[in-house]
């Protein structure tokens, strides 16, 4: 998925260093996304820019697209990231430029791996379900994977934890509570779809050596112990072995962590570099078509990118 703010503000991330134990609520920023989606932008916020290598959180829906065209971005490029695919209602239909087609359902993984460079467009196929919902999110990929080929996945399987009192855990990356999710991954990271029957109390197993975040999908429930509705991302820090988990009806979030992320990025538009050089020379590429491939079957146009923002884009400090 694409970010597509028409002045897109560059995110200086990384350098992140370990904190202990915290309960930091960051509310989400409401983005139009195509013709007729509205998300929840959770990551990057002014708060905090990453959780380990998660680096950009989308959520949207429940969306009503009985009568609509759905979701419907255009080619557009990525590079330097990964993207995360995840839905609970509807479907979405992948093109990108190595010619894969794959059509992704809910609680299924579609995983794409831009490497140095890729295009892709997402929408919602011809005679599409009525509800749209979902998340998107961006792995950085760090700097000795960052030239990597670009690939696609789709896992349909994907493992699931159970534990007492109501909880269901998809793993959807990584690794969470000894199940590892078959998506291909290049730093330590973990992230999982939860699920949470009424009355749910339990405590989940997590890394110490993790910091984590949660966000509500649909329904509300308490994480350590802080109230969570849908709408915002609670940044929970290191150093817990379990996580305290609560639900007076059902509900769901997605839970994501990771080693914190020491290496300084730049994130602009769709790209994450290290450098203004490193983003300018991908913005030239995609706007001279060169580097990134043709996306082939969407019906209309490609994204333009928007013109950078004066003055050199590069990482200052150690950031959140």
């Amino acid at each position: 998925m694409s970010n597509l703010d028409l002045r897109p503000a560059p995110n200086l991330c990384g350098g992140n260093s370990r904190t202990g134990p915290v309960r930091d609520v960051q509310p989400g920023k409401q983005v139009p996304l195509g013709e007729s989606t509205v998300v929840r932008r959770l990551l990057p916020n002014l708060g905090r820019r990453m959780v380990g290598a998660w680096c950009f959180v989308d959520h949207y829906g429940p969306d009503d697209i009985a009568d609509e065209r759905g979701m419907q971005v255009p080619p557009h490029p990525h590079m330097g990231l990964q993207t995360v695919s995840w839905l609970h209602e509807g479907e979405v239909l992948h093109r990108d430029s190595l010619g894969s087609l794959q059509t992704v359902r809910p609680r299924e993984l579609g995983l794409m791996t831009s490497g140095r460079a890729i295009a892709h467009s997402e929408e919602s196929p011809h005679g599409h379900g009525p509800l749209l919902h979902g998340a998107q999110l961006w792995v950085a990929l760090p700097g000795e994977h960052r030239e990597t080929a670009p690939a696609f996945e789709h896992h349909a399987d994907l493992p699931v934890i159970t534990g007492g009192g109501g909880l269901s855990a998809t793993v959807i990356l990584g690794e969470l509570a000894g199940a590892t999710s078959p998506g291909t991954t290049y730093s330590p990271l973990s992230g999982a779809d939860l699920t949470l029957a009424a009355g749910t109390d339990t405590r989940l197993p997590v890394d110490p050596d993790f910091e984590y975040a949660a966000l509500t999908i649909s329904g509300e429930s308490e994480v350590d112990g802080v109230r969570l509705a849908p709408g915002a991302l609670l940044y929970l820090g290191c150093g817990r072995s379990e996580l305290p988990l609560r639900a007076d009806s059902d509900s769901s979030l997605l839970l994501l962590g990771g080693e914190p992320f020491e290496e300084q990025l730049v994130m602009w538009w769709n790209f994450v570099g290290r450098s203004h050089e490193d983003i300018a020379q991908a913005r030239e590429d995609w706007m001279t078509g060169t580097r990134f491939g043709d996306v082939h079957g969407y019906d209309g146009d490609r994204l333009s990118a928007p013109e950078l923002p004066p003055g050199p884009l590069k990482p200052r400090g150690r950031l959140r």
